[in-house]
Parts: structure tokens; C-alpha cells; sequence
């Protein structure tokens, strides 16, 4: 049985689990290489500028319509930094605080949502945003039941779900986004999902996303659980 069919069969509790088993395992500077955009010249994997600012992302897992889901946003056309883009909600970490709480107060900033009771599944590898300057900390977490969305019209202009399956499948099926600034033209890899294009460093930390999802599902399945006895994801309401 591929992958792709049993993400969605795992209960909240076993994907958790699963997940934070995979993510403690570590990644590979690999997938900066595998995911970057040309002429990225592998900067995604860092050092940072000794000026860099530490940020946060959070990777948040929800239920949503019996499958599971990634919440991703497209940022508002006319902010300073990344304008237009598919990005995961997150933001400057603030005197005082630390990533995993920079993450989770921008998610819910962003979203409009409350973080209390999700999951803290555990942290991806740090990555380097060269265009703006920023050192990311990635981190997963899970909600058992799907947030009441009231996204941040000043920084969102979209709200979506990615499902999990999907994002698998994404490994072998992801296409090019190509980029003009200037005179200048080159391509990154890139997932196009329904009208929008998830690329750059977005789509660099979803990389190693991806592998822990891989890594989670093969290790069940060579455990032996058998999936029909799980239980499916709670429904929710609709994108924004």
C-alpha cells in the first residue's frame, strides 16, 4: 500500500506520535539543495549573516473534511517582504521569547485562532531566508480539531489547507516556478496546487516536511498496524 493512503487512516494520537518519532530523527541539508531556486547557490542551508534576524514558522496539522492538512497562507500583495507568496504562518521571534513560542503567537496572530491545546510535535531544521535576511526555526504542531479561522486581512489575503496525501504525492509530481526580477530570469522548484505555486523557502522546509511524513507512514507500515482500525480525521469547514 503507497503512502499516499494511509496518512489519512491514522487517528490524532498515532499521527502525533508518529510524527514526532520521524521529526526526532533529524533531517538532511538534502532537501535545502533538492528544493531551492537557481542561483540560490545553496544559501537556504545557511550560515546566516551574522545580522540575521531569528524568526519562527509553525507547520500546523489540522483535520479538515475526514483527511489531514497543512494550513498555508498567501501573504497580502503589498506587504515589504515576500508579497504575493504561499508562505506557513510565522514571523520575528520578540525579545524574550523562543522560537516554539514566536511560532505559535504568530500562527495565532495571523490566523486569528487560539493555540491552546495543540500538539507540539517538535522542530525541523533551521533555515536561512536569504532575501530578507531572516534565520527560520521550523515547527510542527498538531490540532485535534479544526481552528476557527478569522485570518489577518492586513497580512492575509488567502487562507488554504494542503492535504497531507497530497503533499506526499508532491515528491515525485512537483513542477518549476519561474521568477523574473529585473532582467534577470531563473526557476525554483515548486509545488502547483489548484492556482497557486509554493516555492522558496516555503517550499524548501515542506521538503523535509515531507520526508517526515514519509519517514512516519513507512515506519508504521513495516511495524505492522494495521490502518483499518483507525479512525479519520473530524470534519471541518471550508478554506478562506
Amino acid at each position: 500500500m503507497g503512502v499516499q493512503f494511509t496518512i489519512d487512516c491514522f487517528s490524532e494520537g498515532e499521527l502525533a506520535q508518529s510524527l514526532r518519532a520521524a521529526i526526532e530523527l533529524g533531517g538532511t541539508r538534502e532537501r535545502a539543495q533538492r528544493h531551492s531556486p537557481r542561483l540560490s547557490y545553496g544559501r537556504h542551508a545557511g550560515p546566516p549573516r551574522v545580522n540575521a534576524r531569528p524568526a519562527a514558522v509553525l507547520v500546523l496539522v489540522i483535520p479538515y473534511d475526514q483527511r489531514w492538512h497543512i494550513v498555508l497562507t498567501e501573504r497580502q500583495p503589498n506587504l515589504s517582504a515576500h508579497a504575493g507568496q504561499v508562505s506557513l504562518p510565522g514571523g520575528a521571534i520578540e525579545a524574550g521569547e523562543s522560537s516554539r513560542q514566536a511560532a505559535l503567537r504568530e500562527a495565532e496572530e495571523e490566523l486569528g485562532v487560539c493555540s491552546h491545546g495543540w500538539q507540539w510535535l517538535g522542530q525541523l531544521s533551521d533555515i536561512y531566508v536569504f532575501n530578507s535576511n531572516f534565520a527560520v526555526t521550523p515547527h510542527v504542531a498538531l490540532a485535534e480539531t479544526l481552528p476557527d479561522f478569522q485570518p489577518n486581512p492586513a497580512e492575509v489575503a488567502a487562507l488554504f489547507q494542503l492535504p497531507l496525501d497530497e503533499l506526499i504525492s508532491a515528491k515525485q509530481t512537483a513542477g518549476t516556478y519561474l521568477i523574473q526580477r529585473g532582467q534577470l530570469k531563473f526557476s525554483a522548484p515548486c509545488l502547483h496546487w489548484q492556482s497557486r505555486s509554493v516555492w522558496g523557502a516555503t517550499w524548501v522546509i515542506l521538503g523535509e516536511f515531507i520526508d517526515v511524513l514519509v519517514r512516519a507512514c513507512r515506519t508504521r507500515q513495516s511495524a505492522g498496524v494495521s490502518v483499518s482500525q483507525h479512525k479519520s480525521p473530524r470534519s471541518g469547514k471550508a478554506e478562506q
